[in-house]
């Protein structure tokens, strides 16, 4: 018989436990954690998950305990917000309930939302999530594990910005008339747009269009069936005007490998030496660089960096901010050319930021020489060339047949300017014929919108069964969760009921039919949730090519490396999305208030 059948059947129904200090459980005050993170601190149970999650996962060792025994508490040590871009991990890391989400508190309970497996689009990553969602509305963004991508964590700003989503939303198709915009509806907007693109269709005399007289920009959300449908539009005018907001050398995309994260995230823990050049890992990629902290306890990895000096949450040596040490770094005359052939598994990771200066190229190119000298020298049988992405369109972009040469659309002035969710104001009124006609695509109304003749409404990621290529190159999906608010359409049938109104139709009606298309241009974006290795044969030419092709750029030495996201507050507002969430602004606020208190300390 069991000690407690034992108990229920002779044991005493009153309690032996006497003390006369007892005056019942105790409670604690509930601690302020910032914007993201309520707190319900009676409920803790001390196991400490989010004392280790801070210090040793997220590098910010703010969380720990006071007092002893019954007086032993988990807080700041002092009244301040946990910071952090990956905080939000702890709400899944505590077991009772005592950390949870403040925006999310109150809204829902699970078994009344609809889960929907998804991919996040904030960055370059890729990372794999759950968007649950009620009534068409996503109500929380949580993560889902991949090890190969981000494990079981998410970053702050994938996690928390979807209140985003549901402000500052185009909803109807909006025309410009006297200086203003005006709501108009579909077939009005269309047959403008089409009363504009005919008559550049064809020459009176050789019934071929003048190249270069429609163009398209788009921006850092834009997915690969979008993309496709847009150039092929484009492509009917006799133009191949189709760029990208984020810049990237126009003659190094020939190769795959020129422009992936040829390692893979999950590869860099193999790595026992990483250059950075040009990047804050943290806030452009946060859950890579919980990657390379893991690495940097657990593995003893050595860090170097080129470029302005941040806080990485770990120890590296900073090579400084000049370009001269890269230029040094290719001649192969500094002291880490040893260093790097000493080592068993190097990585060079070179971030897309230093990709939008004038000297791109040249950067790329010593990069790329210094990786297959490596390569070479040590008889490696991997890529040590790693280019780490910002915006989640990019490597779709390129591998589509996109450039990123927004001069040619300065230069070429063309009559319709089709912006799909550009909002950088890279382009401005005055860079077009006084006579340009501007259709901006997009889900938010933000800079883009500000400056079109014709706005149509579009999906968000979530509102959309679409393809996204991570910095890595692997295919993924986004689901459709909810419905595109009021008269939005997925972007690629605006593209295809702009075609058919002009007399071009496109050849595909549904999600199948463009994603073969897809597949007849770039058949590895229909390869989902795998990396192609490229072929071997061609990338040792390529490497071969990269050390007698690259001797005569030049790059701007005196020019210093600059990066946009340098401290917290740069993270959290980045993109439409972001800017038009109120959580993120709060975090914003918190820092700010953070920084003026300390400062007046």
């Amino acid at each position: 018989m069991e000690s407690r059948d034992q108990s229920m059947n002779f044991g005493s129904d009153r309690s032996r436990f006497v003390d006369n200090r007892f005056t019942g459980k105790r409670a604690v005050e509930d601690k302020n954690l910032g914007p993201l993170i309520k707190t319900i601190m009676t409920r803790c149970i001390h196991c400490t998950r989010c004392v280790r999650f801070a210090n040793e996962v997220a590098g910010v060792p703010d969380l720990g305990t006071t007092g002893r025994g019954s007086s032993l508490q988990i807080g700041t040590y002092i009244d301040k917000p946990l910071f952090s871009e990956l905080s939000g991990n702890v709400i899944d890391l505590c077991p009772v309930g005592a950390l949870t989400s403040k925006p999310y508190a109150f809204t829902a309970r699970p078994w009344e939302t609809r889960r929907i497996e998804s991919i996040d689009v904030m960055d370059a990553l890729g990372a794999n999530i759950v968007v649950s969602m009620r009534t068409n509305q996503v109500l929380r963004i949580i993560p889902r594990l991949n090890e190969d991508v981000n494990e079981e964590w998410l970053a702050d700003k994938s996690r928390f910005s979807y209140d985003g989503l549901s402000r500052q939303r185009l909803v109807v198709p909006f025309i410009k008339q006297s200086n203003k915009l005006v709501e108009s509806t579909w077939e009005d907007v269309l047959v403008k747009i089409g009363d504009t693109l005919l008559p550049l269709l064809a020459s009176s005399e050789t019934n071929v269009p003048k190249p270069n007289q429609v163009a398209g920009l788009v921006g850092q959300f834009a997915d690969a069936e979008s993309m496709v449908a847009l150039k092929d539009l484009i492509n009917r005018f006799n133009s191949e005007l189709v760029c990208t907001e984020e810049g990237f050398p126009t003659n190094s995309t020939d190769l795959r490998s020129n422009y992936l994260f040829n390692s893979h995230i999950a590869g860099v823990e193999d790595a026992d030496l990483i250059l950075l050049i040009g990047t804050n890992p943290r806030f452009e990629a946060p859950l890579l660089n919980a990657r390379l902290r893991k690495c940097w306890i657990h593995n003893d990895l050595e860090i170097v960096s080129l470029g302005p000096k941040v806080d990485l949450t770990y120890d590296y040596e900073h090579l400084g901010d000049q370009l001269e040490a890269l230029q040094t770094l290719a001649a192969g005359k500094h002291p880490l050319n040893k260093r790097l052939n000493s080592s068993s598994h190097p990585i060079i990771i070179l971030g897309s930021e230093c990709l939008q200066r004038s000297d791109a190229a040249a950067i790329h190119n010593a990069v790329r020489r210094i990786s297959a000298n490596l390569k070479e020298t040590k008889q490696l049988n991997y890529q040590v060339f790693n280019i780490l992405h910002r915006c989640a369109s990019q490597v779709a972009a390129l591998d589509l047949g996109y450039t990123s040469s927004i001069e040619l659309i300065k230069q070429n002035k063309p009559k319709v300017l089709f912006l799909l969710g550009a909002d950088r104001n890279l382009i401005t009124r005055q860079d077009l014929a006084t006579d340009s006609l501007i259709v901006y695509i997009g889900h938010h109304g933000d800079a883009g919108a500000l400056l079109a003749d014709i706005i149509l409404p579009a999906a968000a990621y979530t509102e959309k069964d679409a393809i996204y290529a991570n910095t890595e190159g692997r295919a993924q999906q986004t689901r459709l969760a909810v419905v595109p608010p009021g008269l939005g359409r997925e972007d690629w049938k605006i593209f295809r009921a702009i075609s058919e109104v002009i007399g071009v139709t496109l050849p595909y009606d549904d999600l199948n039919q463009i994603r073969y298309r897809i597949g007849q241009i770039a058949p590895g974006l229909l390869v989902f949730n795998t990396v192609q290795e490229p072929l071997k044969e061609v990338q040792t030419l390529a490497d071969k090519l990269s050390k007698t092709q690259l001797q005569s750029t030049q790059m701007n030495i005196k020019e210093s490396i600059k990066l946009s996201l340098l401290t917290l507050k740069d993270y959290y507002i980045t993109d439409c999305i972001s800017r038009a969430s109120q959580t993120m602004a709060k975090c914003v606020k918190a820092v700010q208030e953070h920084e003026k208190n300390t400062n007046h300390q």
